[in-house]
């Protein structure tokens, strides 16, 4: 503002000295301070009209170009939405000092709450760098810090555990297996960070790295077991354990600042290309299986019953030892009585009795015969 009012000063000065020299005025003819022309006689062409006036000419001019720079016209200063347009000059300080001070602070102030106040969260920390220097690591809390570009503050969630899914999408991993067969496995693998300034600085791509060293030891694992040993239950858990144990070794050794929390398989097929084969084959295996199990049952069955009947034996021959022809006699009533039982013939020894009677038929004859029933029609 300083600099506008001195610049407007020396332009009334030099409009004054112009005026005073008799020199002809830009509006028309010389004029003097009251702006009425100058001379005997009057000037004809009148000149231009004045711009800065209000209809465009005509009336009576301002003293000076001063008062034109001002806003002031003849009737006084101007005001907000007359014809003038709107008064855009600031209040003016005490003792006339400039606004500037008071606008650079004001932005310097704001431009330090913005850049310099930081509020770290629970879950957080954050590493400060001065100049692009490390200089010490953040915890929960309010800080105050040296504005941006002096130092930058980078936060991180340190407690949150993050998820990398291999491989993304819906392609195929196919990895060979101890046997030399292949196998498609998709898996998950749950890390988060524990050391900030290692993961912020010591790693170019953490992420990345973090999947590269995944599929790496999930190979090296795999290449340890069996096709079969994949698909189970127990095979899988090992498998997992051994990727967490490889990662976390290597990630250490990369100075990484990652921790392992957990390594899931969610998915381990046979190859699109082969499936049906394999299918096939686990049908086979399958129905195999269960032959088996029915054969080991029936050998089990067995083996029980000759063991009963072996040890049913060794009771009798104790009994036999004890008394031979009781005993003799009593296994042969028990035969006879085993095998008779499923004949329908009776033998009976006696004198002056027929050796075989068949009772049986005996019996059969002289049962009557039910009557004869006959079918009587409805039309008869």
């Amino acid at each position: 503002m300083q600099n506008t009012d001195g610049l407007t000063s020396r332009l009334g000065k030099a409009f004054g000295v112009l005026t005073m020299a008799g020199k002809k005025s830009p509006w028309g003819g010389g004029s003097g301070e009251d702006g009425a022309p100058t001379g005997d006689k009057p000037d004809k062409s009148e000149g231009p009209r004045n711009p800065w006036l209000p209809g465009g000419g005509g009336g009576k001019r301002p003293s000076n170009i001063e008062d034109i720079f001002k806003n002031k016209g003849p009737e006084g200063p101007r005001r907000g939405g007359g014809p003038g347009g709107p008064n855009l000059r600031l209040p003016e300080l005490p003792g006339g000092r400039s606004w500037a001070p008071v606008i650079i602070f004001a932005v310097l102030a704001l431009w330090y709450a913005v850049t310099g106040v930081h509020i770290i969260e629970p879950r957080e920390n954050a590493v400060v760098k001065r100049l692009g220097t490390y200089v010490e690591t953040l915890q929960p809390g309010f800080h105050l810090r040296l504005p941006y570009p002096i130092e930058t503050v980078d936060v991180e969630d340190v407690e949150g555990v993050r998820a990398v899914n291999i491989p993304g999408g819906s392609s195929e991993k196919l990895i060979l297996t101890g046997d030399q067969n292949l196998v498609d496995l998709s898996y998950i693998v749950r890390w988060r960070i524990k050391d900030l300034p290692d993961f912020k600085f010591e790693l170019a791509e953490p992420e990345e790295t973090v999947n590269e060293v995944a599929e790496a030891a999930m190979r090296a694992s795999v290449a340890e077991k069996t096709l079969d040993e994949t698909f189970t239950g127990q095979g899988r858990a090992e498998i997992q354990q051994s990727v967490r144990e490889r990662m976390q070794e290597t990630l250490d050794r990369y100075q990484s600042g990652i921790q392992v929390v957990g390594v899931e398989i969610a998915k381990a097929d046979p190859p699109g290309a082969v499936v049906e084969a394999f299918r096939d084959v686990s049908v086979a295996e399958q129905n195999a299986d269960r032959a088996r199990n029915q054969a080991q049952g029936y050998a089990q069955q067995t083996i029980a019953q000759a063991e009963g009947e072996a040890e049913a034996f060794d009771k009798v021959y104790e009994q036999y030892r004890l008394a031979p022809g009781v005993t003799r006699q009593r296994l042969y009533y028990e035969t006879m009585e085993r095998v008779l039982s499923q004949t329908d013939k009776t033998v009976v020894e006696a004198e002056g009795v027929t050796s075989y009677l068949p009772l049986p038929e005996v019996r059969r004859r002289s049962t009557p015969p039910p009557p004869p029933t006959t079918a009587t029609t409805g039309g008869q």
